[in-house]
């Protein structure tokens, strides 16, 4: 460890002990719930509130929209089951980091760590919170407020975030809880009125059943993959493998129930929708659920789905966050980045390096005009780590037949995930090939420019000391050393 007991004894700073000269590691401070709740709350967005079209208008009809809602939901399932199986064989913080370094080797994880850590997962918490911003700044229209500039409110929720995770890894938590109860109390006030509705006899929409389904395999696919877009962070827990009290339990339990909940939430307010709005004004809407909520609620009390907007987009950033920096984390312990951005805080025992350099790259991307596109571009990528994390649970069950694995999932589970990963990762460049692809392909590969200087330079541990040091004297932090416990 680089920091001494001088600088420790200085100031305010806690006297070196035998806990922290060993390293301090990140406390169990998820359970079952607050795990369960990473996921949905993470999972739950903006989109189910805003606009759920898409996969309405690919699928052509009310009866196979439907069916790839709850197909696309059993299919994140069979990827979550997938991930349950690595999470408790690998039981390391990161996600696909540490199965792909496991698997394939140091060279694969850092192409994945260096593109989650700098594009997809800063730029993630840079949508959702201009989402809420443009939701804050509707409110403050209603209200006769001049409102605030996008972009600040944006900032200031970011580093609202950033503060709380930095301070309590349990208080963080507890945040993600609130918001996701938040949230689904609006999509259960949602569900509701729509049994209501359905009660009063307004079951035309549904009478039609398959009529105009698509008969194109495209469209189905393209149907599949706005669904599946909606589903996306539905393995948000195995980042936080190592804060999960009791993962042999609370993993494979969480990761079920929190994808067949919002699999079944998210059917339930679709029908909803559709019951409301009809198959044609779900299709005109641009704001789905505050024009539901014009219908049912009355105009004036249809203002609180903005505000459960808000809390929507506030918990899922939340969510990202508190699970996207241990990629960081784990790459940091590695070695294959800084590794100061892994050490934890002897004070909070909170990841504060990796949670801080996150957020000033996510407040970057803020200045951009749209950053949108580049998450479009980008999103072939993130199914294309998802394939090799579950060719990496098929390596290692020949590479290591003979390890007890504390789940086995059957065999045809993770092969269909991989077959549609594939899919999923090859139709969009097929279907609509432009150069973005091309250039967001050339910046994963271009991660190779730094990996070979970059493991060199880690050798020569003197270059980086004085920056280490100063790092650790001003955040008091210190390293943080995976340490097995089954």
């Amino acid at each position: 460890m680089e920091l001494s007991q001088r600088g420790m004894n200085s100031g305010k700073a806690p006297p070196v002990n035998v806990e922290i000269k060993g390293g301090v590691r990140l406390k169990r401070n998820l359970g079952l719930i607050s795990g369960t709740s990473i996921i949905v709350g993470t999972i739950i967005g903006s989109g189910i509130f805003i606009s759920p079209k898409g996969v309405l208008q690919e699928s052509g009809s009310v009866g196979l929209s439907l069916v790839v809602w709850a197909a696309a939901g059993l299919l994140s399932l069979t990827g979550s089951l997938s991930y349950a199986e690595l999470g408790l064989l690998i039981p390391k913080s990161g996600g696909e980091y540490s199965y792909i370094m496991v698997a394939m080797g140091r060279m694969m994880a850092y192409l994945f760590a260096w593109t989650k850590i700098i594009v997809l997962n800063p730029s993630s918490m840079a949508i959702i919170c201009l989402t809420f911003a443009e939701y804050f700044i509707a409110l403050f229209d209603l209200c006769g407020e001049q409102p605030v500039p996008k972009k600040v409110i944006a900032a200031l929720a970011m580093i609202t975030l950033a503060i709380i995770n930095c301070w309590d890894t349990k208080f963080a938590a507890r945040v993600q809880v609130f918001f996701t109860v938040a949230k689904l109390i609006a999509l259960i006030i949602i569900v509701t009125g729509g049994l209501v509705w359905l009660g009063k006899g307004e079951v035309k929409t549904f009478q039609k059943g398959f009529e105009g389904s698509t008969n194109s395999a495209s469209g189905i696919v393209l149907a599949f993959y706005d669904a599946l877009w909606a589903y996306d962070a539905w393995n948000n827990l195995n980042f936080i493998t190592e804060e999960l009290k009791n993962p042999l339990t609370n993993l494979p339990r969480a990761n079920t129930m929190g994808v067949l909940l919002v699999t079944i939430i998210y059917v339930l307010t679709n029908i909803s929708y559709l019951a409301v709005l009809g198959k044609d004004g779900l299709l005109n809407s641009h704001a789905v659920a505050v024009d539901w909520g014009k219908i049912v609620l009355g105009k004036q009390v249809a203002i609180i789905m903005p505000i459960f907007v808000m809390c929507s987009t506030f918990g899922a950033a939340n969510g990202t966050l508190f699970a996207g920096v241990r990629t960081l984390y784990a790459a940091g312990r590695e070695k294959q980045f800084p590794e100061v951005l892994s050490y934890v805080s002897v004070r909070r025992l909170t990841p504060m390096p990796c949670v801080i350099f996150t957020t000033v790259i996510g407040l970057l991307m803020l200045i951009p005009g749209d950053i949108g596109s580049l998450i479009d571009f980008f999103s072939f990528a993130a199914w294309l780590f998802y394939a090799l994390a579950i060719v990496s649970l098929l390596i290692l069950r020949f590479k290591w037949k003979s390890v007890k694995r504390p789940i086995k999932i059957f065999i045809l589970f993770p092969v269909i995930f991989l077959l549609c990963s594939l899919y999923l990762v090859v139709a969009p460049i097929i279907q609509d090939p432009r150069l973005e692809f091309l250039y967001a392909f050339l910046f994963i590969l271009g991660g190779l420019l730094l990996y070979l200087p970059f493991m060199h330079f880690q050798k020569n541990k003197r270059r980086f000391k004085r920056i280490t040091v100063f790092i650790q004297l001003l955040m008091e932090v210190c390293p943080s050393p995976y340490v097995p416990e089954f």
